[in-house]
């Protein structure tokens, strides 16, 4: 599984940060690991320093045979962010799963 990792310019994302998002990614997915491809993981603050909850991540997870599953989440962290957007993925995967399941 390819991870792809995006920030806008408001994010200051050095190598240690994107390794971690990139863990993240890989164990919140990890029991859909064989069949996905890509994920493309978008992290933007979108009010940069004025805080709020204006952190937004979008996460698309692109596995052989199903449609891409997509899912945005918006939090006060990014982490927070990340790991919403990572559970609603998972919830959207488990779905398409058993719905192919059933065919």
């Amino acid at each position: 599984m390819l991870v792809n990792i995006n920030t806008d310019r408001n994010i200051d994302a050095d190598e240690a940060f994107l390794a971690r998002v990139e863990e993240r990614v890989r164990s919140g997915l990890d029991r859909y690991s064989e069949r996905l491809t890509r994920v493309e993981v978008h992290l933007m603050d979108e009010n940069a320093n004025k805080g709020g909850a204006d952190k937004r991540c979008t996460v698309e997870a692109r596995a052989a045979g199903m449609r891409p599953i997509a899912a945005s989440h918006e939090a006060e962290v990014l982490e927070v962010a990340l790991d919403g957007a990572l559970d609603k993925v998972r919830r959207g995967l488990s779905h398409a799963a058993g719905k192919q399941g059933h065919r």
